[in-house]
C-alpha cells in the first residue's frame, strides 16, 4: 500500500475535533519527507488542519461554522509521545480544576521527567518544570495532588486549611493501593509534602509500612510549617506541622 493511500485511510479513522502527529498515523521516521507532503495535499484540501508543527486535526463542521479542537485536546500531543503519557498539567490550572481556587492560569505549567516542555501557541500558552518521578498514566494524578501540597502555601485566592480538607477528601476516595503508590512517590518530593500527606493518613487512620517510611524520612527537628491548627488537622503536632 502506497504511504498516501495509508495515511488517508488512518485519517478517515479519526473523530473530528481530535488531534494527530505522525506517530499517530503509524508513519515511519525515514518516511516522514514523503508523508509530509502528503498531509500538505490534505490540508490544501481542507481534509486536515494544522495546529503547529507536526500536530493536525480534522475540523469538525457544526452549524455555528468550523470548531478547532477544545483545549485540552490542543494540549494532548504535548502531554503524550507514541500514545504513552510523559507530562501532565499542573501549577494554577490544575489548582483551579481541583477547586482550590477559582483563580485561572493565562499561563499553564507542564511536568515531565525528561523533556522541557514549552508552548506558545495562540490560546495555548504553558512553561515547563521538572517533575518528581516519571510520568504515566497510572500516576499523574496521585503526582498533581503531590504537586498541591507542594505548593499549598502560594495558591492563590486559596485557605490552607480549606485546601487540606478538599485534598484529604479526594486521598480518601483511593483505593489503599492507589494510597500506597503515593506513598512511594511522595518519598521523592521536599519535606512538606511527606509530612502533610503523612498527617492526613495517619488522621484517616491509614495503617502501613508507608505512612512509617515517612515519618522516618522526616528529620525530627525540623518544623513544617504551612499555616496549620490542630482543629484543621488534628494529626499536625505528630509530624511538627504548624
Amino acid at each position: 500500500m502506497k504511504l498516501a493511500e495509508q495515511i488517508r485511510i488512518q485519517i478517515k479513522k479519526l473523530p473530528e475535533g481530535k488531534t494527530f502527529g505522525y506517530a499517530d498515523l503509524g508513519i515511519a521516521k525515514e518516511d516522514y519527507q514523503t508523508a509530509a507532503k502528503v498531509l500538505e495535499r490534505l490540508q490544501a484540501k481542507d481534509v486536515i488542519k494544522k495546529i503547529s508543527k507536526g500536530i493536525f486535526y480534522i475540523p469538525q463542521q457544526t452549524v455555528f461554522g468550523e470548531l478547532k479542537p477544545d483545549y485540552n485536546e490542543q494540549l494532548r500531543p504535548y502531554l503524550f509521545e507514541k500514545g504513552k503519557r510523559i507530562a501532565y498539567i499542573t501549577g494554577a490550572y490544575l489548582y483551579n480544576q481541583l477547586n482550590l481556587t477559582t483563580q485561572m492560569a493565562f499561563r499553564i505549567k507542564i511536568a515531565s521527567r525528561g523533556k522541557r516542555i514549552f508552548i506558545n501557541r495562540g490560546a495555548v500558552k504553558a512553561d515547563a518544570v521538572k517533575s518528581y518521578a516519571e510520568v504515566t498514566d497510572s500516576n499523574y494524578e496521585l503526582l498533581g495532588f503531590l504537586d498541591t501540597f507542594k505548593d499549598i502555601r502560594k495558591i492563590s485566592d486559596s485557605n490552607t486549611a480549606n485546601s487540606v480538607k478538599l485534598l484529604s477528601g479526594r486521598i480518601e476516595q483511593l483505593s489503599e493501593a492507589r494510597r500506597e503508590e503515593m506513598i512511594k512517590y511522595a518519598l521523592l518530593y521536599p519535606p512538606r509534602v511527606r509530612a502533610l500527606l503523612g498527617a492526613v493518613l495517619e488522621n484517616q487512620k491509614t495503617s502501613s509500612k508507608g505512612v512509617k517510611k515517612l515519618k522516618k524520612s522526616l528529620n525530627p527537628l525540623t518544623t513544617i510549617k504551612v499555616g496549620l491548627k490542630k482543629s484543621d488537622l488534628p494529626t499536625i503536632n505528630n509530624w511538627n506541622i504548624k
